[in-house]
């Protein structure tokens, strides 16, 4: 076992280091400065058509399987998960305070990524035997790259379908295994099969269950976390400006130790927030323009503006409030980690039941992920072995949650880490060379509109 970390360590210290965390940033200003700033200007334009797009219009009915504000939901099903409470304090943890700073870049930047990855994730989609949208950076790097760059789009695929087990699967199940054993006492097996037998009966409807699970679900647990955490920074109100004042020093100078904080350069906190940004919006990834191109649209564009929207709700809203709780209740420095951390800074606020507020949360959270994750998955194997593949994708996947739930936290961490990167890589470079397409496509749009 020793060995197998060494070797994952090692791997992740090179898909980690400067050269990805060049290419996350350096693609994600690139399509920024060709979008002339677009998606930072059109957020009011992205949640009008979100609003307008609860329900598909008639003449799009054939043009996907749910309606545009559900392939949003499931998309951020996925997203908003244990990135907003574990992720959020394991950046804080290894990176101190500076972490959240770069948490926000990586976010500013992301909305031209996520947005580009949607407009071609519709622009590219197929139909498959069984006559559904299937669609993502497997599909836009063969169809829009052609046959040289098909190679790029199995590789997206294979990381893609193992790397929803790290991400998507076992992580979530050992956070919720974990919060719900320190706070209620729930041994970690019995989380694991209840959250087994709840996304298995969610996974037997399919995307268009998915989609309404997470159309009823996400809204209802973002708005609530978010309400709390409000409340929280309230109580909390005379310490922010030292926690903003922290955050912004030590994104530019290291941090020293503090207490149980062992201290952190000004490399980790880039480091780690970036990492973790991807990790909580996916802006990058590759993973949610598979949800958006289910989206019954024929507008590319259109989709490509709400789906920006997931990274600017989860990162700019749903983890700022995470961090800024952490940062101005001074737990960051108590030495606690991964969803603990979220727990005692709740609790520092709220005694009597702040930490099983967070514990709740991350429940719901990680439940929704597993169930969005587990449709990108499917359409990873599709895309490589065909439709009869999916049923024992789905298989293994509900297996997988228990044994997640009772693996060693670091080690989960470290290996969905990986595996993010190693997803990112081709879809990052496609991004970059179909960057043409997107600008036309926008360019055409905002000229009739």
């Amino acid at each position: 076992m020793e060995a197998l970390v060494s070797l994952i360590s090692s791997i992740n210290g090179v898909v980690w280091g400067p050269l990805m965390l060049i290419l996350i940033l350096g693609v994600g200003f690139f399509l920024s400065l060709g979008l002339k700033l677009m998606p930072i200007l059109k957020i009011g334009t992205g949640f009008r058509l979100l609003w307008s797009g609860r329900k598909a219009s008639a003449g799009d009915e054939s043009q996907g399987e749910i309606p545009p504000f559900q392939a949003l939901m499931t998309a951020l099903s996925a997203t908003v998960g244990t990135g907003n409470i574990a992720g959020v304090a394991t950046a804080i943890f290894l990176g101190g305070p500076g972490a959240l700073f770069w948490m926000w870049i990586t976010a500013l930047i992301g909305l031209a990524t996520k947005y580009s990855e949607a407009v071609l994730a519709v622009k590219y989609r197929e139909t498959d035997e069984r006559g559904n949208h299937v669609g993502g950076p497997m599909y836009y790097i063969r169809n829009g790259l052609g046959k040289n760059w098909a190679w790029m789009g199995v590789a997206f695929a294979v990381f893609g379908a193992c790397a929803g087990f790290g991400i998507g699967n076992t992580v979530q199940s050992n956070s919720v295994a974990d919060v719900l054993e320190a706070n209620f006492s729930i041994p970690t097996w019995v989380s694991g099969l209840v959250i087994m037998v709840l996304v298995g009966a969610v996974l037997l409807g399919g995307i268009k269950r998915i989609g309404h699970v997470a159309g009823a679900l996400v809204p209802f647990m973002a708005i609530s976390y978010i309400v709390a955490g409000l409340i929280v920074l309230a109580i909390n109100a005379a310490e922010l400006p030292h926690a903003f004042a922290l955050i912004f020093k030590h994104a530019f100078s290291p941090a020293a130790a503090e207490g149980g904080f062992a201290g952190a350069a000004v490399w980790a906190a880039i480091r780690f927030g970036v990492a973790r940004g991807v990790f909580s919006n996916e802006a990058g990834l590759g993973s949610a323009p598979i949800a958006h191109a289910a989206a019954q649209t024929k507008n590319p564009v259109r989709q490509g503006l709400v789906a920006m929207l997931g990274t600017f709700i989860d990162t700019l809203i749903v983890c700022t409030i995470t961090g800024l709780v952490i940062v101005s209740s001074g737990e960051w420095t108590s030495g606690a980690q991964g969803a603990s951390l979220t727990s005692n800074a709740f609790a520092h606020a709220l005694p009597a039941f702040g930490n099983y507020l967070v514990a709740i949360a991350l429940a719901i959270f990680a439940f929704t992920t597993i169930i969005g994750w587990s449709f990108y998955g499917e359409r990873c194997v599709e895309f490589l072995f065909g439709v009869k593949a999916i049923v024992p994708y789905r298989i293994l996947w509900i297996l997988a949650i228990p044994v997640g739930a009772t693996l060693s936290l670091d080690f989960v961490w470290l290996v969905a880490d990986t595996l993010n990167a190693m997803m990112a890589i081709p879809n990052l470079i496609a991004l970059a060379l179909l960057s043409p397409v997107v600008f036309k496509l926008t360019r055409e749009y905002f000229e009739k509109h």
